[in-house]
């Protein structure tokens, strides 16, 4: 008995009736991403029902219209918590709804408190530089030169609640900025900081790349979420990509913390092809479309990804047996056809495939907190504090 849930980052399908609230009224990623390419190559999507989720929401897809007969029971996703941040939207999907946002900053210097950034300094022996928001590879750009010269830790913010800290790994090798991430973490904990990441570079200047070693430190969550449970229940629980960065490890007996979506799906069908000895939950995280897309507002390289993971779902269904579940849904969006390079606060898609299971119109959910309640229906364990189980 196995049940994966599979979260396509910031593939939201449009904008939220409190949009405007954040700025993103008009902001559709998968809509966006459809008028902006020659041809859409999400077969098998198409064929589970994403355009009809998008439908339920008065929205044709064009090249990934509504199923006739698709394949998943579909539906899309209201996002009850405060925020539209990587953080927020995964804890809600486990069974955590936020009534108070984390805190965001100022985009010009200084964004952070004085007394952080003082704090920060004489608890991890260096200096700082930037302290604004900015891009990510704009800001190594910017201040790398200054960085190799002088060692200081080059800290940034975005629209989300996070601290960012870049360093080149001859400067600063990866295991110590982790190190000085997690005094961060610390640090960041009493101004209800979402994240603080990690952001390792290389090369010289004006050929600067950050690497793949990004690390998340998130915040504690405030309460038990459907992982706990599970665990608690003699369930087996495998976190995959920054599934255990986003939950700080808690709930998860498995963390397997790849590096890419095609990673992160190797490692999935790794987990699906192993002998089965009990209760088993996977929950992965897919994140180029939002880091490496999304931000960077590339429509093709969005849909690109998205192909990429649309071309390994029948693999994973064939390695499913009668009675596992598969979700896939999104945590937020991050329109690259809509100004800005922030996050948009947007519905998502709710696909539930099971072989031979009787497909339905699941509507729109008043909550992702339903996925943690039915996650918990399914395994037959005592509820999530919140949300409705779409599973009967």
């Amino acid at each position: 008995m196995r049940a994966m849930l599979l979260v396509i980052d910031s593939f939201g399908i449009g904008a939220l009736p409190d949009a405007g609230l954040y700025g993103d009224i008009g902001a559709n990623t998968a809509l966006h991403i459809c008028e902006g390419v020659a041809e859409v190559q999400w077969p098998n999507l198409r064929s589970m029902g994403l355009g009809n989720c998008s439908a339920l929401l008065g929205n044709i897809l064009p090249g990934c219209e509504p199923s006739p007969k698709p394949l998943a029971s579909y539906g899309a996703m209201v996002e009850r918590s405060v925020g539209k941040d990587t953080t927020t939207g995964h804890w809600e999907l486990a069974g955590i709804v936020l009534t108070e946002p984390f805190v965001t900053f100022s985009q010009h210097y200084p964004s952070f408190p004085e007394q952080l950034i003082r704090e920060f300094s004489q608890r991890t022996g260096y200096g700082v530089i930037g302290n604004k928001g900015a891009s990510g590879t704009r800001i190594i750009e910017e201040l790398g030169q200054a960085h190799l010269e002088g060692g200081e830790v080059i800290v940034y913010t975005s629209a989300d609640s996070v601290m960012q800290l870049a360093a080149h790994e001859e400067v600063i090798a990866v295991e110590k900025l982790y190190e000085i991430c997690s005094i961060a973490r610390k640090l960041c904990d009493p101004y209800k900081i979402g994240r603080v990441i990690a952001r390792p570079f290389r090369g010289k200047p004006g050929e600067f790349r950050r690497t793949s070693a990004r690390k998340d430190f998130s915040m504690f969550p405030p309460q038990d979420t459907v992982l706990d449970i599970l665990q608690a229940n003699n369930v087996l629980t495998v976190g995959i990509g920054k599934i255990g960065d986003i939950f700080s490890e808690r709930g998860i007996t498995e963390s397997y913390h790849d590096h890419g979506n095609q990673s992160c799906l190797d490692r999935l069908v790794e987990c699906l092809q192993k002998p089965q000895e009990s209760g088993q939950f996977i929950f992965v995280n897919l994140i180029d479309t939002d880091m490496l897309y999304g931000h960077r507002r590339d429509i093709k390289g969005y849909h690109e990804a998205v192909s990429l993971v649309d071309g390994r779902l029948a693999e994973v269904m064939e390695l499913m047996h009668q009675e596992d579940l598969l979700i896939i849904t999104a945590d937020h969006g991050c329109d690259p056809g809509f100004p800005g390079s922030d996050h948009t606060r947007e519905y998502v898609p709710l696909l539930v495939y099971g072989k031979g299971a009787a497909v339905e119109n699941l509507d729109i959910r008043a909550g992702f907190c339903d996925v943690a309640q039915s996650i918990a229906r399914y395994f037959n364990v005592p509820p999530t504090a919140s949300g409705e189980s779409f599973i009967k």
